[in-house]
């Protein structure tokens, strides 16, 4: 009974989370459709709400092409570990004081290794593919990723200074009479926009370069392989997306003072879950807007900005908050 009760909360999770990345497709292209005055998808069902069941139907049935020459065992399973490792993070990743598969007390760590692990996927397949296109758009990744991943663990740093925790649940407890943008809007800045290099995303999506790399590690896939490279993208948002609203935005707290009278409502599970999907959701929208109005960077700027501006401002950053609770007797 205890086995099929986790794997009941873990289908709780994930058939949720499928479903927000497929519809995020379809906002994502409504949402870019009237930025440039456009209506997006309206043919497939009504207002286009059936165009990603059509899109994901289409990638089933399509054959799947394996590239002579390519590593054939490693070039199939690289989108599986891509899309799985966007799905293990969600394990611990809490809506509410009550809702979450793990409450554990090393959630940071959790989350910043199975985000390490998702490089391995792009390499792999750019390697197997045995294509210089898509081997040089997985070594653009690889190095994009690693190299915002060091600025985002120094953000992540400051805030476990500051919280004294590593439990997720600590953190969004620890906003109930400020959320950490506040005092720390600068460094929301740095990990908002570190999150959008760290998931390839407009304007630092060249490793997708359609230009001069056709498109990148992912130039040999078709078919449910390109689908799961795709799912395992626009996951890794979400999740960064909800990594900014636990660290930044206060969780499931309530953005609003309610009155004394009220408290025990508003911090029900549903109410609690609801401002969590409500900021989740103000994120995820800030994500296309870039994309909609930003034009894309040099490669050499990409990684310029990575390691002579974000990285130090985020050591600087983290010596003065150190320096400031040590001195006011805040840490302990």
């Amino acid at each position: 009974m205890h086995i099929l009760y986790i794997l009941l909360k873990i289908l709780c999770i994930i058939v949720p989370v499928l479903a927000s990345v497929a519809y995020f497709t379809l906002a994502e292209r409504k949402i870019l459709g009237a930025i440039q005055r456009r209506k997006g998808p309206n043919v497939i069902g009504v207002w286009g709400l059936l165009q990603p069941l059509s899109d994901g139907l289409k990638l089933m049935v399509k054959e799947s092409i394996v590239p002579s020459n390519a590593n054939k065992i490693i070039f199939v399973f690289s989108p599986a570990i891509t899309f799985f490792m966007s799905l293990l993070g969600w394990a611990v990743i809490p809506f509410n004081q009550y809702a979450m598969l793990a409450d554990i007390n090393f959630g940071v760590l959790y989350i910043l290794a199975v985000s390490s692990l998702g490089v391995y996927g792009i390499i792999m397949s750019g390697w197997s593919s045995n294509s210089k296109y898509a081997f040089l758009g997985a070594l653009r990744s690889t190095a994009q990723m690693v190299s915002y991943e060091v600025s985002i663990g120094f953000v992540l740093c400051i805030i476990l200074l500051s919280v004294g925790s590593l439990n997720l649940s600590d953190i969004v407890n620890a906003q109930q009479n400020a959320w950490f943008v506040i005092p720390y809007l600068p460094l929301a800045l740095l990990f908002y926009i570190s999150a959008l290099a760290e998931t390839n995303r407009h304007p630092f999506d060249l490793p997708e370069a359609e230009s001069e790399l056709v498109s990148g590690y992912n130039v040999e896939y078709s078919a449910f392989g390109f689908a799961m490279f795709s799912l395992g993208e626009y996951g890794n948002m979400l999740i960064m997306s909800s990594c900014t609203v636990i660290f930044f935005l206060g969780g499931w707290l309530s953005p609003i003072a309610c009155p004394e009278f009220l408290t025990g409502l508003f911090n029900l599970s549903i109410f609690s879950s609801f401002w969590f999907g409500i900021k989740l959701v103000f994120i995820v929208i800030l994500f296309v807007w870039v994309r909609a109005a930003l034009p894309r960077y040099r490669y050499d700027q990409l990684m310029s900005l990575g390691w002579k501006v974000f990285l130090p401002l985020s050591i600087f950053y983290l010596l003065i908050v150190f320096v400031t609770l040590l001195t006011t007797n805040s840490l302990t």
